[in-house]
């Protein structure tokens, strides 16, 4: 085979080892090792979903340190912080990582002090040990080499030292994410093909070509790390040595180099944070690059069934009434998804114009608060679809969508800028809509609100419904699209299902089943 070459998905998934089937053992001795050692877990999630494979933990918003304390501090103790640095220009993400990454460890020292540790009953002296990890896309967009870089640092700060090893498991099984041969995959109708050749590796912001993970870092990194400097952990490691075979290999790993992991099924990815686990009780250290699934298996957690429409009606028994579809991601599978929607579900289209918020933007778009700045017709154009959509929820589901043509900005930076322009738009939107009037909103009460895209479920959260903490019910299929649950919120915002709907995952008519649900639970 020529070097340049990748083996086709049938070469490669035709000859894996057979999977493990000791999950079920592999959680149980995960949960008990992090006990007995008092092991807590931060999770810096560069959008909000990353928390697809979990359930039971709660989220909270960058900077509100005391938030982290009180997640950590419970029965799963992890906290996942919503960075959403993914829309963030390098600089200004590695800076709110450090910023983020410093606040989860003095939170974890904190709760270690207080004897808060849940479950963590016979701890020894390495007590308030906190993982940290860097949860990014499984089709491997963000700022890798930038936000790794970033947590090393905050842990030189409190260590002395930097980690030993950082693993890269970008693995979102649910979704047909898979990693086989150090090669990354991505399942599509065409069936499993490599990640690089998908729409996804033709971001605008955080394109790349090389679906090899070694390749890909170096890519990366432009050639400063060469593929060879990248270690593995195969599947036959994983399936026929187990955990002490993982554990080994970690071992002989040092000086921060990067280490890519296979992974096709959870008992690999449990398989993986056993031999993790026992590396560092034996003195290693370990930063984590990952996609969703990882974070279950490194948490011990086990699988939950989907929140089902007669769960979620118990949230707000006595709250009726139609929901709000706040849709931005501009990827080509969210545009298939709202067409089916349109065909499937009586919805009220409120379309908020691309051109029209970017032509203000060159003197400020209006702020996520509500305010109004920049050129007239922007600040004019977010009004009126406040209105509109104000109005629609009297009388039915609304979807509030961005114009569907992608208009580049320029280079990534500018492409970026833009991207958090338009978030901003239907965050303040949203905003307006459902404030009180005293408020100077307009009182629309959504049964429940599902946002589309990981920087506009992050806005529309945090800016548009002002949570700034809750907890992650599930999910309403499996390992996919979760429900948050608001905990600290404005009144009308508490116990209302949020749901963060990647702009990635599903097929074309996951959305029309996603209200389909919503809404037998409204009623």
């Amino acid at each position: 085979m020529p070097a340049d070459r990748l083996p086709t998905a049938s070469e490669v998934f035709g000859s894996l080892p057979r999977a493990r089937r000791d999950g079920a053992r592999l959680r149980e001795r995960i949960r008990a090792m992090r006990a007995a050692d008092g092991v807590l877990l931060g999770v810096l999630d560069d959008d909000p979903t990353g928390s697809q494979a979990v359930h039971g933990v709660q989220v909270v918003t960058a900077g509100d340190d005391d938030a982290y304390g009180a997640a950590l501090a419970g029965p799963a103790a992890t906290c996942f912080v919503l960075t959403n640095t993914r829309s963030l220009a390098e600089p200004a993400a590695a800076e709110l990582t450090v910023q983020v990454a410093r606040g989860l460890i003095a939170a974890a020292a904190r709760v270690a002090a207080a004897g808060r540790i849940s479950g963590a009953g016979g701890v020894t002296g390495r007590r308030g040990r906190i993982q940290l990890v860097s949860r990014s896309d499984s089709t491997l967009r963000g700022h890798l080499l930038a936000e790794v870089a970033a947590v090393q640092e905050a842990r030189r700060e409190v260590s002395g030292a930097g980690f030993d090893a950082v693993l890269l498991v970008p693995a979102f099984i649910e979704a047909g994410r898979l990693t086989a041969a150090g090669i990354h995959w991505a399942r599509t109708e065409a069936g499993l093909v490599p990640v690089g050749e998908t729409e996804f590796a033709r971001d605008t912001a955080f394109g790349y070509r090389a679906s090899d993970l070694a390749a890909f870092i170096s890519e990366k990194s432009g050639g400063a790390i060469s593929p060879g400097e990248v270690h593995g952990i195969s599947l036959a490691d994983i399936r026929r040595g187990g955990p002490d075979r993982v554990a080994g290999l970690l071992a002989s790993v040092t000086g921060g180099a990067w280490v890519v992991a296979d992974a096709t099924e959870y008992s690999d990815l449990e398989t993986i944070a056993c031999g993790v686990l026992a590396a560092e009780a034996a003195g290693k250290s370990f930063g984590f690059r990952s996609g969703p699934s990882f974070v279950r298996a490194l948490a011990g957690l086990e699988p939950r069934p989907p929140l089902g429409a007669a769960e979620l009606r118990t949230w707000r028994p006595d709250e009726a009434g139609h929901g709000l579809i706040v849709a931005g991601s501009h990827v080509a599978q969210t545009s298939r998804q709202l067409a089916v929607l349109r065909a499937r579900c009586p919805v009220i289209d409120v379309e908020l114009s691309v051109p029209a918020i970017l032509g203000g933007a060159r003197g400020g778009l209006p702020r996520a608060g509500g305010a109004r700045g920049g050129l007239p017709r922007a600040a004019e154009v977010v009004t009126v679809a406040a209105r509109r959509v104000a109005d629609a929820l009297s009388r039915s589901d609304v979807l509030l969508s961005t114009s569907r043509t992608v208009t580049a900005a320029g280079g990534a930076e500018d492409n970026l800028a833009a991207g958090r322009a338009i978030s901003l738009a239907l965050a303040s939107v949203v905003r307006q809509a459902v404030s009180p009037p005293a408020a100077g909103g307009h009182g629309a009460r959504p049964a429940w609100i599902v946002a589309k895209g990981g920087v506009t479920s992050h806005d529309v959260a945090l800016h548009g419904l002002r949570i700034r903490r809750a907890e992650v019910a599930g999910q309403l299929f499996p390992g996919m699209i979760s429900v948050f649950r608001p905990l600290d919120a404005p009144a009308g915002v508490i116990g209302m299902p949020y749901v963060v709907f990647p702009g990635n995952v599903g097929d074309d008519g996951t959305l029309a089943q996603v209200a389909a649900i919503l809404n037998r639970a409204g009623r």
